[in-house]
């Protein structure tokens, strides 16, 4: 049987944003006075609801201390977004698209609340059945309830879906949704993205039908 949704993370899948998160996430934790280095944003922040990523480093900190935290990330984000250029992953975008003229639902689902923004930015907005953002959904990463909000919209269950995820947590939400996962592993870091149904470093080097019959697999 035919996958019949693909529900894509946005950042580090379809565009690397992961520059401009980490500038973003280092100049505030550093205004705090901790140390945050890539390996803290890979394994505490990355692909988490913004304030659960702040609170994971800013332990000290009480619930509304930790919201202004992450507004101050949030505004150096959005400097970073509108001053320099995203970069896209063309290989994702093919696959994308591939997957639209196959009549594959698809849905973006990112915890970030700028994912709307940023789709539009790019001119990817349209092509997608369905959008989740951080606004959607109560439980981050690796729960599985983004997945599955998205799941709902295309109207699709888990097990005739493909998700694609580039971090720990989104592969962990995946999986406990009873997804199958297409693992894009862009930090050389196979280890922390065990348990996907397909591991690779980029898209180009999947075809498509490989992703059209994973539940073969």
């Amino acid at each position: 049987m035919s996958v019949k949704g693909a529900i894509f993370d946005l950042d580090g899948v379809i565009v690397n944003t992961v520059p401009l998160h980490f500038k973003a996430w280092q100049k505030m934790f550093e205004g705090y006075g901790h140390k945050f280095t890539m390996a803290d944003y890979l394994a505490k922040v990355d692909g988490r609801p913004r304030l659960e990523g702040a609170a994971a480093i800013l332990t000290e900190l009480d619930q509304e201390e930790i919201k202004k935290a992450g507004d101050i990330k949030q505004n150096y984000y959005l400097e970073l977004l509108d001053g320099d250029p995203i970069e896209i992953f063309d290989s994702s975008v093919k696959i994308v698209k591939e997957l639209k003229a196959r009549g594959v639902k698809l849905a973006a689902a990112s915890s970030s609340k700028n994912a709307v923004r940023i789709l539009k930015k790019i001119n990817l907005y349209d092509i997608f059945d369905a959008n989740v953002s951080g606004a959607d959904f109560e439980k981050g990463k690796p729960d599985p309830e983004i997945f599955l909000t998205a799941a709902s919209r295309l109207k699709v269950s888990p097990k005739e879906s493909v998700v694609f995820e580039d971090a720990k947590s989104g592969v962990e939400a995946a999986l406990r949704g009873g997804f199958y996962c297409v693992g894009i592993d862009r930090h050389n870091n196979p280890e922390a993205l065990k348990g996907a149904t397909i591991l690779v470093n980029d898209l180009s080097e999947l075809g498509l039908e490989n992703i059209i019959n994973i539940n073969d697999k």
